[in-house]
């Protein structure tokens, strides 16, 4: 069964949806496909105590405020998967899922876009598939030697996958789970906080963590993100945008371990051993469980047949459009796609950019 319509959305997380709402609003006929079975994208999989960097009204989609989550200033991951469901429903946005995208192919006059339920021809695609599904761990010598558990932060759920007793230990005998988390941004502080209370916890960081002021959350990060990107477009000096404040958002709970002195960074380790991990100066710690907090890489390899992919395994975009195939646009995948693009509070902006710039070319054709 092949399908034809003005412009097909891969990915039905927030991006998706916030592009859904523009498209609607500029009267193209569209699609999304989603490949996840239930609304909310990555926000359905994360660790149980994430929560927001933003009370709930700095953290909205176009057109609907998220609203507030009773007894929480910064909502948890469950509220916001509720909101996605509701913007998606509100809205009657056209998900089809689980849908997943093969590849997209030109086609003359059109972008094939094939699927493991059916094929779509489009005038246009925007492709918003985001990066949870492409977690990234380093290549540190001794990795494929460890005995114990390897998780990455899209595995990791609660201490509960963690805090047994480890390989090893005697029967009858138990102790606390020895964990290594890896990573100095957001996920591996606020996932070393989780785990600080329940384990003999190693919080391995390539450089001392850098923690935002207190008072500073998402809204902040948006302006300074959106800042930086004006001073670029106008060719004045580098911001520095985000990464000039700090690494790591002082969330309560990160605030509160790492006030308690429950969240001491340790130099990146430079090997790992079959029981642990080691030092150049000879220093080891034992280990039951790694998490690699170590980030993610943009999930594009549905695009490979359109031959695209630049440096650093993205695609040269000016704004989200990519460069060399102007009926293509990228959404949410971090700055390069837009100021804070995946983040709920940055996207809108691409988002509606993007869809302006589809409707004044597909309105001419």
């Amino acid at each position: 069964m092949t399908q034809v319509v003005d412009v097909v959305v891969i990915g039905g997380g927030q991006a998706g949806l916030a592009a859904g709402y523009h498209l609607r609003r500029a009267g193209l006929d569209f699609v999304i496909l989603d490949a996840q079975p239930t609304p909310g994208g990555a926000w359905q999989h994360t660790w149980d105590t994430l929560h927001l960097f933003s009370p709930a009204a700095f953290s909205s989609l176009p057109g609907r405020l998220m609203p507030p989550q009773p007894g929480e200033t910064y909502p948890d991951a469950a509220h916001v998967v509720s909101y996605l469901t509701d913007y998606e429903q509100r809205y009657e946005l056209p998900v089809h899922r689980p849908v997943r995208v093969a590849g997209v192919h030109r086609d003359g006059e059109l972008l094939r876009v094939g699927t493991d339920s059916g094929t779509w021809l489009a005038r246009a695609v925007i492709s918003a598939t985001g990066t949870w599904s492409r977690p990234f761990v380093p290549a540190v010598p001794g990795r494929a030697d460890f005995q114990g558990a390897q998780l990455h932060t899209v595995e990791y759920g609660s201490p509960r996958d963690v805090a047994g007793p480890g390989p090893g230990v005697p029967p009858g005998r138990s102790r606390r789970a020895r964990v290594i988390v890896v990573g100095g941004g957001n996920s591996g502080a606020q996932i070393a906080a989780d785990l600080a209370y329940e384990t003999d916890l190693t919080w391995g960081t390539p450089r001392e963590p850098r923690y935002l002021a207190d008072d500073i959350d998402g809204r902040a990060l948006f302006d300074h993100a959106t800042a930086r990107r004006r001073a670029l477009d106008e060719g004045r000096t580098d911001t520095g945008g985000v990464a000039s404040l700090g690494d790591i958002v002082a969330v309560p709970p990160v605030r509160e371990a790492r006030d308690a002195g429950l969240l001491k960074a340790q130099p990146m380790f430079d090997r790992i051993t079959p029981t642990g991990v080691a030092w150049a100066d000879g220093t080891t710690a034992e280990a039951d469980a790694i998490i690699w907090c170590t980030g993610f890489r943009p999930a594009l390899a549905h695009l490979a047949p359109l031959g695209l992919r630049g440096p650093r395994g993205r695609i040269p975009t000016a704004g989200t459009q990519a460069i060399g195939e102007p009926r293509l646009h990228l959404l949410g995948y971090g700055d390069w796609t837009g100021p804070a693009s995946a983040t709920l509070i940055g996207v809108g902006r691409p988002a509606r950019e993007a869809v302006r710039a589809l409707a004044g070319r597909l309105g001419a054709a």
